[in-house]
């Protein structure tokens, strides 16, 4: 919330109220079964605050307090929005839903979207290994898409320069916007990630990159990457 604008004191007003009344207005309902920030995916977070803001207590508390609940829960939908690729079931049914596509092109996307298929053999075949840290053993690195899967046209989602194969650290950073490359490959770190060093993120990181590797990473640096502190 603090990378949305918000101050230190707004955002803890909002978080708060997300983990604590409205978490047990939901759980009293028998909406959910944990806290509402237990909800990982931006759909399901829907469904539920939808049945919430309809509950006679939320709609009483949200008037008295001049909609500081709905836009508590807006803020916190926002937060799982900029996850980009955080709701994978929704995804896999989008592709399901597309009319104009074979069963071997949905079935492509689906492994695609879950970390398997044409996508990470090709990304292990181009890169040889994670493509910042030279790390080999496959089984530990991560098919991670630059221009993220929900704003990535089909034929982007499938194509390799559209990817890099990571270890867990790096490719959690560089989805959450924390690390991202200049055109000439040299790590660019956020100001908002705090002890890179811990997670073996050093500012003399790099990667080799291909010409058609540089547009998807102008979309990351424009509108993933984190620029400003927070």
């Amino acid at each position: 919330m603090r990378a949305q604008g918000l101050s230190d004191t707004s955002a803890k007003k909002y978080l708060s109220s997300v983990q604590g009344v409205m978490s047990e207005w939901a759980q009293s309902a028998g909406l959910i079964d944990g806290p509402l920030t237990s909800i990982s995916g931006l759909a399901q977070f829907h469904v539920v605050t939808e049945q919430l803001k309809q509950l006679p207590i939320f709609i009483e508390r949200n008037s008295v307090g001049n909609s500081m609940y709905s836009s508590a829960l807006n803020r916190f939908a926002d937060y799982l929005k900029a996850g980009f690729d955080s709701d994978i079931e929704v995804d896999i049914d989008e592709i399901f839903q597309q009319p104009n596509m074979t069963e071997t092109e949905k079935s492509r996307l689906v492994k695609t979207r879950v970390g398997q298929g044409d996508f990470r053999t090709r990304l292990i075949g181009y890169w040889q290994g994670c493509a910042v840290t030279g790390y080999q053993d496959v089984s530990f690195l991560v098919a991670s898409h630059i221009k993220p899967w929900r704003v990535s046209s089909n034929a982007e989602k499938l194509d390799h320069f559209n990817g890099l194969l990571l270890l867990p650290t790096l490719d959690k950073a560089f989805d959450g916007g924390f690390i991202s490359f200049k055109d000439t490959g040299d790590i660019l770190l956020s100001p908002q990630l705090s002890h890179p060093d811990v997670l073996g993120i050093r500012a003399d990181m790099n990667i080799r990159l291909a010409q058609q590797h540089l547009g998807f990473l102008e979309f990351h640096r424009d509108c993933v990457f984190r620029k400003a502190p927070y």
